[in-house]
């Protein structure tokens, strides 16, 4: 029944009009609604400027879309929700479920806040909701091959047909507008559709290449939800599917156990020995261990917050199996500085890279800097763009001393 109530639509990682379960649900309700975005400290103090940039750019463009009339206000959401969906005499407010830990329990605080004014969930960041794919049993999975295949015979729903006219926005005077950015965001479906077009068939071939820069850049598009998992999934089949599949295992495995969001998923490697050596870790993450591959990676990092998808394991087997540090320190390091940083994603690939997380067999997997260098970027043309000094530096330490050191500490947590 439509109600003469307005909605609110609260935006969060579903940064879009089109293709918005939630929209399409408020517009069911009501023909009038308010769009509405929190800017949470809780979400924004761990943010480097890089992801806060990107997100102020990812506003700007939905404020757009909205001809001027998304709400953006400051504040705790169990306190600034409630107030402005009292203050327009809304009955109802629409949001895309949240799995992670954080947003959990945000929402429903929220939803207690709300009182008789009623939060309605529909739709999800994911194809397939975390939970819904399970074992036979009934337990989740704890392996991405057979959660991909159970993934794939599941599928997905069609999109949903909704754009910026689904609803009449309303104007909202109390909001704190959005901070000023140096320039606009790309158009993100053009740029998949390029990609699709002209990289995607031979993306199985150079994917592991940073130097071609043949992957798609899709991932902080899809970490804010400007664009949706079903959009890409609709245009891609192979190994880029697989990306995306393991984008909703990790959501998955996080749903079923948030305590690995800090914890190693394999608990045995709690006995695991970790150095603490502050000075490695600096050089690490200034790309400055003398370890080219490795020193390219963390510049490219700090210079455009993102990094390629292969070097991401290269340094971060570096970290922890050359240096002995903490996979958490790494994690932290990455969610900070990365524009497409998703906590499921980051701590479960680093999980997978240290030998504590969902992979079934990861003891003997220590990156060789030199040796992925030569086979990933053989030109050095990646080097060369972003550390062409780093082969003047002196290696800060023996990678075959090392991996001796790792292989040693891992036997004693596997006895």
């Amino acid at each position: 029944m439509v109600s003469s109530e307005p909605s609110v639509v609260w935006f969060r990682r579903d940064l879009r009009t089109a293709d918005h379960p939630a929209l399409l649900e408020a517009a069911e309700r009501s023909p009038r609604a308010l769009a509405l975005f929190v800017l949470d400290d809780r979400l924004l103090k761990p943010s480097g400027k890089p992801r806060i940039e990107f997100l102020h750019r990812c506003l700007h463009a939905l404020n757009d879309d909205l001809g001027g009339r998304l709400a953006v206000v400051h504040g705790d959401p169990a306190e600034v929700v409630p107030r402005v969906a009292r203050e327009i005499g809304a009955g109802s407010v629409h949001i895309s479920a949240d799995f992670g830990p954080y947003g959990r329990k945000r929402d429903a605080a929220v939803e207690e806040a709300l009182g008789d004014i009623e939060l309605v969930r529909s739709g999800s960041p994911y194809a397939v909701a975390p939970g819904r794919v399970r074992k036979a049993d009934g337990t989740p999975f704890k392996v991405f091959t057979p959660f991909r295949n159970a993934w794939l015979e599941h599928g997905w729903r069609q999109p949903a047909e909704t754009d910026a006219s689904t609803v009449d926005w309303m104007r909202f005077g109390g909001g704190t507008g959005i901070p000023a950015v140096r320039e606009k965001l790309p158009d993100a479906l053009a740029l998949w559709e390029k990609f699709r077009d002209e990289r995607l068939p031979d993306y199985d071939k150079t994917r592991d290449r940073p130097d071609l820069d043949a992957t798609s850049r899709m991932s902080a598009f899809l970490r804010w939800g400007v664009l949706h998992p079903r959009t890409l999934l609709r245009d891609c089949e192979g190994t880029y599917r697989d990306e995306l599949a393991w984008r909703e295992f990790y959501a998955d495995v996080l749903w079923h156990r948030p305590e690995t969001a800090r914890q190693n998923y394999d608990r045995k490697f709690d006995r695991m020995v970790h150095d603490d050596d502050l000075e490695l870790f600096e050089a690490w993450k200034q790309g400055r261990t003398g370890f080219p591959i490795v020193d390219a990676g963390m510049r490219q990092l700090l210079r455009e917050g993102f990094m390629h998808n292969r070097v991401r394991m290269i340094v971060a087997s570096f970290l922890v199996k050359d240096l002995h540090l903490p996979w958490w320190w790494g994690a932290r390091h990455f969610m900070e500085h990365l524009v497409d940083g998703d906590l499921a994603s980051n701590q479960h690939n680093w999980q997978w890279v240290a030998g504590c997380g969902t992979d079934a067999a990861p003891f003997f997997r220590i990156f060789n800097p030199a040796t992925q260098a030569k086979k990933f970027d053989p030109d050095g043309a990646y080097v060369r763009r972003y550390a062409p000094d780093s082969a003047d530096l002196t290696p800060i330490v023996d990678h075959a001393v090392e991996r001796r050191v790792a292989l040693d500490r891992y036997q004693d947590v596997r006895t």
